[in-house]
């Protein structure tokens, strides 16, 4: 049987702005400094944007070291560059058996204890090659690290092997960099990274390319953690780590009050039928929704399973010729249907923006996510991954 790849084979489709990703890096290496090298974390399938479509698209960009967070994300990565130069980082989940994989393409990962830096070493003797590796310390964020007891171990350790070993970069991070309820536990933090890094400084026996802690809440919000490194993930894709981070950046009114990030992702569907139902009659599912008058209902091809929330039933909104149409009824698993009666001329086959701009008008993440109780990476990465992405220039 034919594979069909038509985009029109499908109940909707994500769109990936170019334009928008450029603007966003932009602005983001303006906030880091020439200095910084920037991270772009693609981990939870780029936030929902899709590794296999981002990457590329991010390299067209400019960007060319990438972080992950498993070696299953590594593979897809590795798959999805186009540029040799292009370097992988693993921040979190490596098995065993994947150690000597990594090393043999060239793919540097955290090492947060001192068994999986013996293992990297063992592995690295095998391929014969040496293992990229990243140290994470403990600083307060209480979940994977170095601890300051062990970093005379950590250090003597690398200064003996240091044919299998090389020390790409020292990091950390931080436990709520977006909310200032967490300032009193950054600070703290950022003040034992920075003596842990002079530390290792002063004990290895070799240089440290990368220093990195900020990710995009502590880029935006505390620059001094910024060393020469960043990770940003959550802000390269238009949204905002949360909304007191915006309002920092509100505050120093940069471009006169314009937000500078633009999202990078637009999701819609259509229209699939559009029925006339009298006054007094229940829609879908159940007594759920009631007509109060009489309505015309379009029925959209997009559901629970489809990453839109059973939740949202008759609160959320869609967008069909530049105007609002709320959700009217249960949504389901493949099917919402929406109230269109004062949007004239509705019709199969029109668009329906879910998450984006259509017109003048847009249906925002975060207003999203509030309907739904979610946040921003929630909703993100809960979109399917066989959901097509598309880049628009």
């Amino acid at each position: 049987m034919e594979q069909r790849s038509d985009l029109s084979f499908y109940p909707s489709v994500i769109e990936l702005s170019k334009p928008a990703l450029k603007s966003n890096l932009q602005f983001l290496r303006q906030r880091a400094g020439k200095e910084a090298t920037i991270s772009s974390v693609i981990k939870g399938n780029a936030y929902g944007h899709g590794i296999e479509p981002f990457l590329p698209l991010a390299e067209e960009c400019g960007v060319r070291h990438f972080a992950v967070f498993s070696a299953d994300e590594a593979v897809k990565a590795v798959r999805a560059k186009c540029r040799p130069e292009t370097h992988i980082m693993i921040m979190g989940d490596i098995v065993d058996e994947a150690l000597e994989w990594a090393i043999e393409n060239d793919i540097s990962f955290y090492i947060f204890e001192t068994g999986r830096l013996k293992k990297a070493t063992e592995a690295a003797e095998r391929v014969g090659r040496k293992a990229r590796v990243h140290l994470q310390l403990e600083t307060g964020m209480h979940r994977t690290g170095f601890e300051p007891e062990e970093h005379e171990e950590v250090i003597s350790f690398i200064n003996s092997n240091g044919n299998h070993i090389q020390v790409d970069g020292i990091c950390t991070h931080f436990a709520g960099a977006e909310s200032v309820a967490n300032y009193v536990r950054i600070t703290e933090q950022k003040r034992r990274f920075k003596n842990a890094v002079e530390e290792f400084r002063e004990g290895l026996d070799r240089e440290i390319p990368y220093i990195h802690a900020a990710s995009s809440a502590a880029l935006l919000g505390y620059p001094d953690t910024i060393y020469n490194m960043v990770r940003t993930g959550i802000a390269q894709y238009g949204f905002w780590p949360s909304r007191e981070t915006y309002m920092l950046l509100k505050r120093e009114d940069r471009r006169g009050g314009e937000d500078p990030l633009s999202r990078v992702l637009r999701w819609s569907s259509h229209v699939m039928s559009v029925k006339q139902v009298d006054e007094g009659e229940f829609v879908g599912y159940g007594n759920i929704y009631l007509t109060n008058r009489a309505s015309r209902i379009a029925t959209v091809p997009i559901g629970y399973s489809h990453g839109f929330g059973r939740n949202l039933t008759n609160t959320g909104f869609v967008l069909i010729r530049g105007e609002r149409a709320p959700v009217a009824g249960l949504v389901n698993m493949n099917m919402l249907t929406v109230d269109v009666t004062d949007i004239p001329g509705v019709e199969r086959g029109d668009e329906v923006v879910l998450i984006g701009r259509q017109g003048d008008r847009e249906i925002t993440l975060a207003s999203f996510g509030e309907l739904s109780n979610n946040l921003n990476y929630e909703v993100l990465v809960r979109l399917p991954m066989d959901t097509p992405r598309k880049v628009v220039l």
